[in-house]
């Protein structure tokens, strides 16, 4: 029995077990089955993605560092959207994008924390 390369449809030629043409085909098709398939699911990801990268931007030190509200802004860090919140037993909410947190403290002020 002839087997088809299911991206190209030319037959396989090979080992048995072989299911793709060539590698072209195989990138391809894995490309087409893995992609992002709503706008919505990828403007997410690229807005995390971001705000995960301006958090990086600040250096910490002993894990923590504060910074304002307005130079958070100008880099467009996005307030709205973050990974997860953890609440202290004490009642305070930190806002984490993957493993960067910030917590907002008074006077626009901003800390941000890595998760360990």
């Amino acid at each position: 029995m002839e087997k088809k390369c299911p991206e190209c449809g030319e037959k396989i030629i090979g080992r048995e077990d072989k299911k793709f043409c060539s590698d072209y085909c195989r990138n391809a098709h894995h490309n087409k089955m893995n992609k992002d398939t709503k706008n919505l699911i990828r403007n997410i990801n690229n807005r995390l993605r971001k705000n995960h990268r301006i958090l990086e931007s600040f250096p910490l030190k002993d894990g923590k560092t504060t910074t304002t509200k307005i130079k958070l802004s100008d880099k467009g860090f996005d307030f709205d959207t973050f990974t997860s919140i953890y609440t202290t037993k004490k009642g305070t909410i930190y806002y984490f994008v993957y493993d960067l947190g910030y917590l907002p403290l008074d006077n626009d002020l901003y800390m941000i924390v890595k998760r360990e």
